[in-house]
């Protein structure tokens, strides 16, 4: 796992055909990496999958807060 105190870095994913950049700590990108390895996922499929989420959420947060809170939610009982 990467160094948990580490400026954001910014990476292209594609979702749903449409190039986008999402800027995440390394540890968040470690953590999306190993989720989506474990449900069987690409990471653009894990990030599509989050973003139709947030979307349809009654105050959509951007899609890097969201991933950040999914990520964390995602591993609680």
């Amino acid at each position: 796992m990467s160094a948990p105190y580490h400026p954001p870095v910014k990476r292209s994913v594609d979702i749903a055909g449409h190039k986008t950049s999402i800027s995440l700590e390394p540890v968040f990108w470690d953590m999306l990496k190993d989720v989506a390895a474990e449900e069987g996922l690409s990471v653009n499929a894990l990030v599509a999958r989050i973003d139709a989420e947030r979307i349809v959420s009654p105050t959509p947060p951007g899609l890097a807060s969201a991933i950040r809170v999914w990520l964390v939610t995602a591993r609680l009982p």
